[in-house]
């Protein structure tokens, strides 16, 4: 303990030597700044699908085709030993299908709750990051989007503050998390229940402490929410509206394969509707069941466990599995109560393509009991509500992609993304979607 104070006295005031500390890792191959930019476009296209009724946020059972497109600058500098200072400008444009509607695990991770057919600039992140090395074996850092180049040790703090999302440092996976890079679907690449605070974009004001020991690390992590459920304004007032998040992770090797085991929690206070409120209203009134009139300061939580595991050189499996409390509305995420994900990851070197990728995943998602009466009484969720729900049934997902390597920095990727029950609805689909994904960094 007397290390790890000393260590976060030295980063405020600039070497202070109060223990014995180890010695200072050299600057060798440390850089002081960092430009990086990469550019996303998805096109995805679903045909018709049968459909005995649909609602205001049901997905269109025509056939249908959207695009979305991104360009992000990452830029990044080290005012001081071991801080690195970001800030990633983005232009982004397009929509996701039926404006990003219609099915709890929606199909593309690039399609935000906000669509414009017009380009559009916004500043997603925004933040400090601090490492303080505490010693143990060394290891080098490759130079990359939001990370300087440098050198690091295996017992550290890591302090983020600033603009990010909350799934930049938690729910992280090394096969399934980055929908520019592996899978798409929202609750393949991340856990489903996990209700993370953020803006419609998906990022939000907040600070995160990590502290790495040998086998395990401790995150913990306190954001702010929006100001209203699913919307563009985060809340201004300081701790008015929050969320807390912890998360421990186990390191280990399984007969000599490396891999982590992820238990994370969340707790979120703020101004949010009750399904049963809501729906006891509309059954008196004859109105579709409205959440936002029913809306007061409740405390909501939620676990999930995450897996990665590497099975060979070349071979990769993940696992989610979560669960969020089911009384009161989705707050910033998706639909999503209960969910379980899981899939595979492999590299081409077999058929003598390394940069290449394949992934197969499946997803089971569930809305709580109460969920389910609230959308058949007409209400709407932050992406699903088809008017009614004469019949649920759980929303199952299989995904698998095949991502090229065109060349240096560049990749194609074909997904094709089954979805039966889509809302949980079982009068509507089952839907194919189809996907193209070209992403290129430098």
């Amino acid at each position: 303990m007397c290390r790890l104070v000393a260590r976060l006295l030295s980063a405020v005031v600039g070497g202070l030597s109060l223990c014995d500390l180890p010695p200072a890792l050299g600057d060798e191959g440390s850089e002081d700044w960092g430009l990086h930019a990469q550019s996303t476009f998805v096109g995805q296209y679903h045909p018709g699908f049968p459909s005995a009724f649909s609602g205001p946020n049901s997905l269109d059972a025509h056939q249908q085709a959207r695009e979305t497109f991104d360009i992000t600058l990452y830029g990044g500098l080290r005012p001081w030993n071991g801080a690195e200072v970001w800030v990633n400008p983005e232009i982004d444009q397009g929509f996701g299908l039926s404006d990003t509607l219609g099915v709890a695990g929606f199909p593309s991770g690039e399609a935000y709750k906000v669509g414009a057919a017009n380009p559009y600039p916004r500043l997603p992140r925004a933040f400090l990051r601090q490492t303080i090395n505490l010693g143990g074996e060394p290891s080098n850092i490759e130079a990359g989007l939001n990370q300087l180049a440098g050198t690091q040790t295996a017992d550290r703090v890591v302090l983020t503050l600033g603009k990010f999302g909350v799934v930049d440092v938690f729910d992280t996976n090394r096969y399934a998390h980055d929908p520019r890079a592996d899978f798409m679907n929202w609750s393949i690449i991340d856990a489903g229940s996990f209700d993370y605070a953020a803006d419609a974009w998906g990022y939000t004001y907040g600070a995160a402490v990590e502290w790495y020991q040998d086998w395990w690390t401790i995150r913990s992590g306190l954001f702010d929410l929006s100001k209203t459920p699913n919307s563009k304004a985060l809340d201004p007032q300081v701790f008015d509206q929050y969320q807390f998040d912890e998360e421990l992770e186990e390191r280990h090797a399984l007969f000599g394969q490396p891999g982590k085991l992820k238990l994370l929690g969340f707790l979120s206070h703020g101004r949010m509707g009750s399904y049963n409120e809501a729906t006891a209203i509309a059954l008196q009134t004859g109105l579709p069941a409205d959440i936002a009139a029913v809306r007061k300061s409740h405390n909501k939580s939620g676990f999930s466990l995450n897996l990665e595991q590497q099975l060979a050189d070349d071979i990769g499996m993940f696992e989610r599995a979560g669960w969020s409390q089911g009384q009161y509305e989705a707050f910033e995420f998706t639909d999503i109560n209960k969910t379980v994900s899981f899939g595979l990851s492999l590299t081409g070197q077999r058929w003598g393509r390394p940069d290449d990728t394949v992934g197969v995943a499946l997803a089971v998602n569930e809305a709580s009991s109460a969920a389910k009466r609230f959308f058949a009484a007409g209400g709407l969720g932050i992406l699903v509500g088809d008017g009614r729900l004469l019949r649920s049934g759980p929303e199952s997902i299989f995904e698998t992609y095949y991502s090229f390597a065109a060349f240096s920095g560049a990749k194609l990727t074909l997904d094709y993304q089954f979805i039966n029950n889509p809302a949980y609805n079982r009068e509507r689909g089952p839907v194919s979607v189809f996907g193209v994904r070209a992403h290129i960094e430098f």
